[in-house]
């Protein structure tokens, strides 16, 4: 094969895998979307709508029992997922390699579960879907911050500019409520706002993290693994932990939960959730971690849309400005040249001069 050959065969391969990784961002953030309408519906059944709420430990019990019943519901469809691509082989190989693979998976767990997805739930109870939506919007700069840090993840002046201009829809966002709380005008929502700030805090963080394992890892076994850590987590320590040290009735909201209302949310809620983290893994590797969250990051955009038609309500003013924010801010970032999208991550002086060693000797 000639020179000119070859490159025109890794142009098409560059081309293909630029357009596959957008396709599974976009994905993703179309089921993402979709799953802050069960995960807000659920709040509205028994028992979490018979709930007094009374002080603010039963609320966070509550969205803990929520997230718990999310994480298992994501990974029975993940397990269904990993059967139907026969990869359950692949499955046991990479949870045994806790030391070099499967570590970072666990580690993202705790970023994408108890804090991410715990504060998202938070934020649908206390505020309400469309502020849980958009106030995790800001993830993104996290992510791609993390991933310039870690692994020298290109971030060019362009995407630069819509790190600036995404800060900005978090202000619109953030600041109202916020004063607010401060001035005493507000209604006591500050839990929902903190809750916002952990989902895009621990989405930013995962995202991260996960870039590293799925760099020897398959995406499809990587995300089942990440889940059946998380609910390792929920099932066997902090739900425990909950039981035994405060007087909060974790087991009897446990068996309420056990209904046809709940459940059934609760299940679309898993459907949805476990093929949009599918897609969001699948498009790292593609594209990289800072611009497959950043075209994720239009689940915003589809969870107003979804919302606004099952409950007939647009969101304030000011959500609706952050979110238009957030959405040029991330179209801002990774509307780059096929050139600069080829190599996302920055080659290392050391891997470089190897390289250049290599390719001069006979």
């Amino acid at each position: 094969m000639t020179s000119a050959s070859l490159t025109q065969a890794r142009a098409r391969f560059t081309s293909s895998s630029i357009r596959w990784g957008f396709m599974w961002a976009l994905w993703a953030a179309v089921l993402w979307g979709a799953w802050y309408v069960p995960g807000s519906a659920v709040w509205f059944e028994a028992p979490y709508v018979n709930l007094s709420y009374d002080t603010n430990a039963e609320f966070l019990l509550a969205a803990a029992v929520l997230t718990t019943f999310n994480a298992v519901a994501v990974l029975f469809f993940l397990f269904v997922w990993t059967g139907v691509l026969g990869k359950w082989g692949e499955f046991g190989r990479t949870i045994r390699q806790m030391r070099n693979i499967s570590k970072w998976f666990f580690i993202g767990a705790i970023f994408g579960g108890p804090i991410a997805i715990f504060g998202s739930y938070l934020a649908m109870g206390y505020i309400g879907g469309a502020f849980a939506a958009i106030s995790a919007l800001m993830y993104p700069i996290i992510g791609a911050t993390l991933a310039r840090l870690w692994y020298q993840e290109k971030i060019t002046k362009r995407a630069a500019i819509g790190i600036f201009i995404i800060l900005a829809g978090g202000v619109t966002v953030y600041a109202p409520g916020i004063i607010a709380e401060f001035t005493g005008t507000g209604e006591s929502g500050w839990l929902g706002y903190l809750g916002g700030a952990m989902a895009a805090l621990g989405w930013g963080i995962e995202g991260a993290i996960a870039g590293r394992g799925l760099d020897v890892a398959d995406p499809d076994v990587g995300i089942t693994v990440r889940f059946t850590a998380e609910v390792i987590y929920w099932v066997a320590l902090i739900l425990p932990g909950i039981y035994l040290f405060t007087d909060q009735p974790v087991v009897e909201l446990v068996v309420a939960t056990f209904n046809w209302a709940a459940m059934g949310w609760l299940s679309l809620a898993g459907v949805s959730f476990a093929f949009c983290y599918v897609s969001w893994y699948k498009s790292f590797p593609l594209i990289g971690v800072g611009r497959g969250q950043a075209i994720a990051a239009l689940y915003g955009l589809f969870a107003v849309i979804f919302l606004g038609i099952f409950t007939f309500t647009l969101p304030a003013w000011n959500f609706l400005a952050g979110l238009v924010l957030f959405v040029l801010g991330g179209f801002v970032m990774y509307t780059e040249s096929d050139e600069v999208l080829e190599v996302v991550r920055a080659v290392s002086k050391n891997k470089a001069k190897a390289s250049a060693d290599a390719s001069a000797q006979p």
